[in-house]
């Protein structure tokens, strides 16, 4: 699937180039719909291929494949904690047994980056537990 993005964004103007070609209206909007519809059967494939992989993954019984996911919400936890808690006391700590020492930086970019876009799809999953639409 991370191939087949790409090559569709590449090939899409090419087919439009091609499809504008087409000197009757009704032809051209037919071969529009046509070309339209294979890109979405080729998109709805892939996601329905990865969705197979989810599950395979998450039925495993090994905490080496199906625990993967958990283990990066606790490291989101983790630094959370980190940078809301132990930095701030650290901080504190310092200005008080050592005052004048610089406190390291943190990167929260990479942690937001990966915390929020979680939070969202357990906030989804939630939403279909709540609707009754999960198994």
């Amino acid at each position: 699937m991370a191939v087949a993005i790409p090559l569709i964004t590449a090939l899409t103007p090419v087919i439009a180039d091609l499809i504008d070609k087409i000197p009757d209206p009704d032809a051209k909007a037919k071969a529009t719909a046509a070309a339209n519809a294979q890109i979405v059967a080729m998109l709805q494939a892939g996601d329905t291929s990865q969705l197979q992989v989810n599950a395979a993954e998450a039925a495993n019984p090994s905490l080496f494949v199906s625990g993967w996911r958990p283990a990066v919400g606790w490291v989101c936890v983790l630094g959370l904690l980190v940078q809301t808690v132990g930095y701030p006391l650290m901080g504190w700590a310092l200005s008080i047994w050592s005052p004048g020492t610089a406190m390291p930086t943190i990167d929260t970019d990479t942690l937001m980056g990966l915390l929020v876009p979680m939070l969202g799809l357990g906030a989804y999953r939630t939403f279909e537990k709540v609707k009754g639409v999960a198994r």
